[in-house]
């Protein structure tokens, strides 16, 4: 995880912070001018990364705006005051605003995960406990989609593998958000990477015994291009075959879905729900990019540091991080100790109050490491 920045109020540090800032309102101008130029949305990709980056930046040009009309205010109410004692309590007000504006800067100058604004490609497995697994997995992947709906983000299905009851063996998503956000799916979705363990009374149980089971979660953000992730085309075997539906069920009568191998890793990346060969074989190289950059990431900072605990993410899949428990409606994430009683509130879409806990657990230990 990132560390806040060190808040030092040597000379060398206080350059070092107004020579980020001219830095970061250059660019937040130059982002301005590229945004009024019409050539620039003839490319859509170009023009929304433009547009997450002015979303990214604008927030701190705002504060920045405000923090020094603060202390220009300041400096004007301290000279009256000279004069007129009944301007200190407004002196007062405007140094408290000076010191919240000047806090609330420092905070937004933060380092932060790059891929924050990033859309991501999330892919659920069913594991331990055979059918009931793969019916969790359906309702974790109904989590999400559910969640997605209520922010207004896109989500399309590229692959997904039926069970016999009509679970998912395993579902890939790509979730994304419709507008340039500083804040984007990667933002909220990050955490939910691992073993999610679920106990409950299985439609298969006849005696009403509670069982448990587990499936697992991958997400990683989605890079905008492939062409971001260099992918010899020497390293990949591609292979097509007819898409199928529930049960098994043929609904495609060519060889329109397409599965392509990454040789080095081993990875495998399946895509058949787009209408053809072409489209599933663009989708599943995007799929294929994100999890070779995750993967890049993930093996750069475990040799950057040895502490694990402070990664953003992970995509071991052994950890187990959270507990849904039917009987008594209960979700717990082990990783921050959070529990809640509203579970079935929490299968329909309802993760906010998770993800903000979360996003503060994080926070705190980003500030304990400065």
């Amino acid at each position: 995880m990132f560390c806040a920045d060190d808040r030092s109020t040597g000379e060398e540090e206080v350059g070092m912070s107004e020579s980020t800032l001219d830095a970061l309102l250059a660019e937040h101008a130059d982002l301005e001018r590229q945004l009024s130029d019409p050539n620039l949305h003839a490319d859509a990709a170009r023009a929304r990364k433009v547009g997450r980056r002015f979303a990214q930046l604008s927030p701190i040009v705002a504060c920045y705006r405000k923090l020094e009309a603060a202390r220009g205010d300041l400096e004007a109410a301290k000279e009256l005051a000279a004069d007129d004692s009944s301007f200190a309590a407004e002196v007062e007000e405007l140094a408290a605003t000076v010191a919240q504006l000047d806090t609330q800067l420092t905070d937004l100058l933060a380092p932060r995960d790059p891929h924050d604004a990033d859309d991501v490609v999330m892919e659920v497995k069913s594991g331990e406990g055979g059918e009931e697994s793969a019916l969790f997995a359906a309702d974790l992947a109904r989590m999400y989609i559910r969640y997605a709906e209520r922010h207004g983000w896109t989500v399309t299905v590229l692959d997904e593998t039926f069970s016999d009851l009509g679970g998912y063996k395993d579902v890939t998503l790509s979730i994304r958000s419709k507008g340039d956000t500083a804040d984007g799916v990667w933002s909220r979705l990050k955490w939910e990477g691992g073993v999610h363990r679920v106990q409950r009374v299985p439609v298969t149980e006849s005696q009403g015994r509670i069982h448990t089971s587990a499936a697992g979660v991958l997400v990683y953000p989605e890079p905008e291009e492939v062409e971001e992730v260099q992918i010899d085309e020497n390293d990949l075997r591609i292979d097509v075959y007819r898409s199928s539906g529930k049960g098994g069920q043929g609904v495609n009568t060519t060889d329109s879905a397409v599965r392509i191998t990454h040789l080095p890793t081993g990875i495998v990346v399946t895509c058949q729900n787009e209408r053809s060969q072409l489209q599933n074989k663009a989708r599943a190289m995007q799929v294929l990019a994100a999890r070779l950059q995750a993967l890049a990431e993930e093996q750069a900072q475990a040799e950057a540091s040895a502490d694990r605990a402070s990664q953003i993410r992970t995509v071991d899949r052994s950890e187990r991080i959270r507990t849904y428990n039917f009987p008594e409606n209960r979700i717990a994430d082990h990783r921050i100790n959070f529990k809640a009683h509203n579970l079935d509130q929490v299968l329909d879409g309802d993760l906010d109050d998770l993800f903000d806990a979360l996003a503060a657990a994080d926070k705190q230990a980003r500030l304990q490491q400065a």
